[in-house]
């Protein structure tokens, strides 16, 4: 197994350092291009289309691999780019099976402790939205998840830390119809997943919504993830 980090996020500048040149994603895209076939670039093209950096997936104290990998892939599924991941657990690693994938291209991100997490997404306008069994918890379909918004999934046995569900902005919950009372923290993630992708699509009119800045910048590390031996490639391009 690996660390949970073992990739550079998407705006890591070293992305786009070779040396002593520092390229911008135009260049690398350009220089790229003709080693991805024309399939391949349409669909990179639309899954950028579906892509939001406006909704972010942040788990608290996992230790489950499938459970993490799973939230992963559905975060991935959903046009999700970025998961933060507080590992209060100091144990929390990604299956790549469960993931098929998927990591590969999501921007992950590791903190130690709740306050670090929560401080970086509320200066970055995200309102937190705890996802809680408690009866208190405004149902899921009664939610208002359209705007920009963190969506916050406990650990599989106890759920998040007293000191993560203090800093939450709100809390929704799955209503549920049969004897149980919770539902697998991966099933109910997707389920939340789903749901405000649908209220984004239906209040939008679509869940991609990043600047083409945005888009320009991952259009390029994915194109360096997709083309084998692109990093020899592009210093063979400046180097002549």
């Amino acid at each position: 197994m690996r660390a949970l980090i073992a990739a550079r996020r998407t705006d890591d500048p070293t992305w786009f350092e070779y040396g002593a040149v520092t390229l911008d994603a135009a260049t690398i895209v350009e220089i790229l291009e003709p080693h991805l076939t024309d399939r391949r670039r349409r669909e990179i093209e639309a899954v950028l289309d579906r892509r939001t950096l406006n909704v972010a997936v942040v788990t608290d104290g996992m230790v489950d691999l499938g459970n993490v990998s799973a939230i992963m892939r559905s975060a991935e599924a959903f046009g999700v780019q970025t998961v933060h991941a507080i590992d209060t657990s100091n144990a929390f690693k990604r299956s790549r099976r469960t993931t098929r994938g998927a990591d590969k291209w999501l921007d992950l991100y590791r903190w130690k402790d709740p306050h670090s997490c929560f401080d970086i997404l509320s200066r970055g306008g995200f309102r937190v939205v705890l996802a809680d069994a408690s009866p208190d918890a405004v149902p899921l379909s009664e939610a208002d998840l359209t705007e920009r918004v963190a969506l916050v999934f406990g650990n599989e046995r106890d759920g998040v830390s007293e000191v993560t569900s203090s800093l939450v902005d709100g809390s929704v919950r799955i209503p549920m119809s049969g004897f149980v009372e919770s539902l697998n923290v991966s099933v109910a993630a997707s389920i939340v997943l789903h749901e405000t992708h649908r209220q984004r699509v239906e209040r939008h009119g679509r869940n991609g919504d990043m600047s083409s800045e945005e888009r320009a910048r991952i259009r390029a590390v994915w194109y360096l993830k997709s083309v084998r031996e692109s990093e020899a490639i592009v210093k063979r391009s400046i180097h002549g």
